[in-house]
């Protein structure tokens, strides 16, 4: 079944960090991605009701169509694209080897989709260092895959802008984090969070 609890903190904190999402876009775009991902997130918290009786496959082509009639700009296509591709190939409940590879395939579906690469200042290069971690595997994955997200993100601020509005910016768009790629980290990191909140033992008083 859908973790809705997960959903329900993603989606939050995107709505949280709409003026930082809004203050990257118009530094390198059209200045709304901020604006129409917390569209998007509170889409899904008004389906949350019906996403709770939904699998995981389900509720994750939900929330892509959901991402794709509500996101405005090309940020609903991409979300949208990459929650209906992950829903096709993950199965219920996943694994971690199970999430790498549906990763891959939506990365995969992004690249079409895009016309976009790895290193081009887009939320690929959150997904793909990320994807390679999952399937890594390891201790303390949840934790590895939160840090290189954010990282990740945070990398994007110096590379050219080859695809989308910044483009035209040219080295005027270095310095700056692509907003999709912080956006994707926010996501991720929210579902590390809940992820390793789960898996701490609860303290108990003496």
């Amino acid at each position: 079944m859908a973790d809705i609890d997960l959903i329900r903190n993603a989606t939050q904190t995107l709505i949280d960090h709409v003026d930082e999402l809004t203050a990257l876009d118009q530094a390198i775009g059209d200045g709304d991605h901020g604006l129409n991902m917390r569209r998007g997130a509170l889409a899904i918290q008004a389906r949350l009701d019906e996403l709770a009786s939904q699998s995981l496959n389900e509720a994750l082509r939900t929330m892509g169509m959901a991402c794709m009639s509500t996101i405005g700009g090309s940020s609903g296509p991409v979300f949208g694209t990459l929650l209906v591709t992950l829903g096709k190939e993950l199965p219920d409940p996943p694994t971690a080897a199970a999430l790498a590879g549906a990763l891959d395939a939506g990365i995969k579906a992004l690249t079409r989709l895009g016309k976009a690469e790895v290193g081009q200042k887009t939320l690929l290069d959150v997904l793909d260092p990320v994807q390679k971690v999952l399937a890594e595997g390891g201790g303390q994955l949840a934790g590895r895959v939160r840090d290189c997200a954010f990282a990740s993100a945070d990398a994007t601020a110096a590379m050219d802008a080859i695809k989308g509005r910044a483009s035209f910016l040219g080295e005027r768009a270095l310095g700056h984090v692509d907003p999709g790629s912080r956006s994707v980290a926010l996501i991720i990191g929210a579902i590390c969070d809940g992820l390793q909140s789960r898996a701490q033992p609860t303290s108990q008083s003496a």
